[in-house]
Order: C-alpha cells, then structure tokens, then sequence
C-alpha cells in the first residue's frame, strides 16, 4: 500500500473548509467555509477572491459559463460572477435561480454538491445545528427538465462526497453518519440512481467518510473526518489502495488539481481543533491522475 504525507499549502485557517474544486479552463482553485459563510476562488496568478454570503453556503459548483459558480446556499440556489465588470470595480451581487424553502427544513443546509456528466446538479442537505438529530436528502437539480428538483435518497444523515465512474454507469456517494460509501447505478440520460450497494465502510475509530474525487483508473479518494488521512479506494471492491496523512484531525473534501491532474488539493475544518494546521488547506502529489470536474449547465 502506498503511503504520501500532505504537504501545507496556506497560513490561512478555515472553520469548515470544504468543497473544493479545480477549473482547469481558468487554471482556477476554489473552495468554500461553510460556516464562515465564505466562497474563495485563486487564480493562476496567485491572486485570491473572497465572496461572502449572508447565510452558510455548502458548496460552489464551477459553471458552463467561465468564472460563475453555482452556490449551494442555507435557502436556495445562487449563481455568482467572480470576474468584475468592465465598467465597474465590484463583482457582481450572486443571482437566486431556485429557491430551497419547500426542499429544506428550517434546521437544514446544503451540504456537498456536484454536477453530473450531463450538468444536472448533485445536491446534498444536512442539518445545520447541534440541536436537531442528522438528517437529509440528496437531490438533484435537472436542467434538462426546467430545473426540476427530485429527492434521489431520502433519509441520508450527512450527504458527503460524490463522484461518477468514467464509463458513466456508476455514482458514488458518502454518508457521513450512515458509515458508509455507497455505489448506485446510474442513468445518464435520465440522473436516477438505483440498486444501493456499500462499497466500504470506515474502521471503527479512525474516522468517518467525508468528501471524495475521483482518479483516472476510477478509484476513489476520500476524505477522513476526525481521520486525520485521505484514503484511495477500489471502486471494484472498495479495498484501501493508498492512504495520504494529512496533518490537521478533521479532513473533510479533496479534488485534483494542475496541468497534469496529478495533485490532489485538500480542505480540512479548524472548527474547535487546536493543532497548528487545523483548519489549513494542503496539497500532495501523487502517482496517479485524477478526473477533471464536470460543469453545471444553468438554464435560466
């Protein structure tokens, strides 16, 4: 088994850092705090953007459209511009294109959200206080039928990582606090999953699944809450392939990253945790290469 250790990336520390996501048409890192209620995107040339949100914001999906993300919010769906405008020295203020009251309850959040191969959204809820018991949905957004929402699972507990095999027939997904990653079926012409099987689940107290990718032998990489690691799984059989430490205790997402796609950029939370790197963002090289991101395709 392969061993790599993370290497840190920033001084900067994140109360939950997650969503992380590489747009290899702008060369273009991004990420979000959920709890911070912050949206960071870096650029090529070092500079890095900041967008804050009056609510906690679970993900931010790179779009068809250059530099607009897609942003997962506590009460809808926002697309938002990171490039100014050529008359003006500020962004643009983020668009609401689909309200989430009648999807959530009034303790939940988004969580994590992906596109799919076909630009349909991917989109997780979670409860978003200490107060009510875990619980969710993960649903889907289908730009293919006039942004129509349908729940794809009921009753998840923390709706985690995602992640598509290459030859489209297989979705991935991570419940935090259902311990497990399971594999489904999936139809790319129409997004439905089916036939629900756990790929793996995690050694009893070495932490719990969190966010995941996807390389090019379609293997996974999954992050570790409360794990201090990431893990590379066989999707075949969901055997532990390689293990990247990482030095901060709550590891929560990962994407790959750079011309080569060979370097996984990874997220951690800081929230309560006293290490020195808690909180930080890391990278790690490895010997595989990863799959770039699918976009979401708004309609609007």
């Amino acid at each position: 088994m392969k061993t790599y250790t993370a290497q840190f990336f920033s001084q900067e520390k994140y109360k939950l850092g997650e969503s992380p996501f590489y747009d290899s048409r702008t060369k273009t890192i991004s990420w979000v705090d959920i709890m911070d209620k912050k949206f960071f995107t870096l650029g090529p040339d070092g500079v890095r953007k900041t967008f804050c949100f009056n609510q906690a914001i679970g993900s931010a999906v790179p779009t068809v459209k250059e530099s607009c993300y897609l942003i997962a919010g506590t009460d809808g769906l926002y697309l938002q511009e990171t490039k100014s405008n050529d008359s003006a020295s500020e962004t643009p203020a983020p668009k609401l294109i689909k309200n989430l009251k009648d999807y959530y309850e009034s303790y939940q959040r988004s969580n994590d959200a992906k596109a799919d191969p076909a630009g349909r959204l991917f989109l997780g809820s979670s409860v978003d206080d200490n107060i009510h018991e875990a619980s969710g949905n993960l649903f889907c957004l289908d730009t293919l039928k006039d942004n129509e929402i349908t729940c794809l699972q009921p009753n998840t507990k923390i709706s985690n990582g995602m992640a598509w095999s290459a030859d489209r027939k297989k979705f991935y997904f991570s419940d935090t606090l259902q311990y497990a990653v399971f594999s489904y079926d999936y139809n790319l012409e129409t997004g439905e999953i089916s036939n629900r099987k756990v790929l793996f689940t995690p050694e009893e107290n070495k932490g719990l699944t969190d966010g995941m990718c996807i390389d090019a032998d379609d293997n996974l990489w999954v992050a570790f809450w409360g794990g201090s690691r990431i893990e590379q799984r066989s999707t075949k059989d969901g055997s532990l392939l390689a293990v990247i430490n990482v030095d901060a205790k709550n590891v929560t997402s990962c994407c790959f990253i750079g011309d080569n796609l060979d370097t996984l950029f990874i997220t951690t939370s800081g929230n309560e945790q006293t290490g020195e790197h808690d909180g930080c963002l890391f990278t790690c090289k490895v010997d595989v290469k990863g799959c770039g991101c699918d976009y979401f395709k708004l309609v609007i």
